[in-house]
């Protein structure tokens, strides 16, 4: 038996990326899954295409992660889909969208990242808490950069994605009693769009050597950890904000 068999599991931005990659594991061991994406229509499409073609369950939906009224349509189009009961949680939604000193940062910059990265988790986690019970599990993700403080022009980005370290700490804590685990990753240089866009060919080669492993983490990877983390295997462990990053930075 599939270790998500006749489990549904919910992926904000899951159409592409490591969002994509934690959708498709998840729907190969079993789980009904909902994509959600924001911008990238296609890409979520693609990626219920490919899970159906592979004899999965899986519907994808529009939603803003940081407008309720998004949410509560996401929450409806689950039930719709696969009834009232969530197992898994992956609150992957998030972004950098620039590097830029404090000069170059204005009131809607912070807002923009705070609420990207840190308030889609409140208000999702939020939303589908009560469609969650005993044995529920929620995989939030901060980053290596609210571990170290992020490079160059990433401040904000680190301080938001610190904030989802810190909050995943307190819903452990909170969530714990009713048996649902809450916990994080902290992924370091993945090769992903996000760093195609945001680093610098030179940097990334510099640092995949200064790593030990040699090398850019692939999302693949990431999803075998968030299958790991959302399924009994872990069943002891919450509260934790969890590294994968090579061997670049430890914790």
């Amino acid at each position: 038996m599939k270790k998500f068999e006749g489990k549904v599991a919910v992926v904000t931005g899951g159409a592409r990326d490591i969002g994509q990659a934690i959708s498709l594991n998840l729907a190969k061991q079993g789980a009904k899954v909902v994509v959600n994406y924001f911008d990238d229509e296609k890409g979520a499409a693609e990626t219920v295409n490919l899970i159906k073609k592979d004899g999965g369950e899986a519907i994808s939906v529009y939603a803003d992660a940081t407008k309720q009224s998004d949410i509560d349509n996401l929450v409806a189009e689950t039930k719709k889909a696969f009834g009232s009961k969530v197992d898994v949680l992956v609150n992957v939604a998030g972004g950098l969208f620039a590097r830029k000193t404090i000069e170059e940062m204005d009131l809607d910059f912070y807002n923009l990242l705070m609420d990207v990265n840190f308030k889609s988790v409140f208000l999702v986690t939020k939303a589908f808490k009560p469609l969650m019970g005993e044995g529920g599990s929620i995989v939030n993700f901060s980053s290596q950069a609210a571990r170290d403080g992020g490079g160059p022009g990433a401040g904000l980005y680190a301080a938001s994605k610190g904030a989802v370290m810190t909050y995943t700490r307190s819903l452990a804590k909170e969530f714990g009693p009713q048996g649902i685990r809450v916990n994080a990753l902290t992924p370091g240089m993945i090769a992903t769009k996000f760093h195609d866009d945001f680093t610098k060919d030179e940097v990334r080669t510099k640092v995949a050597g200064g790593t030990p492993l040699r090398r850019e983490g692939e999302a693949k990877e990431v999803a075998d950890l968030v299958a790991y983390l959302a399924s009994d295997e872990s069943s002891f462990l919450t509260g934790n904000n969890i590294d994968i990053n090579g061997g670049l930075a430890f914790s």
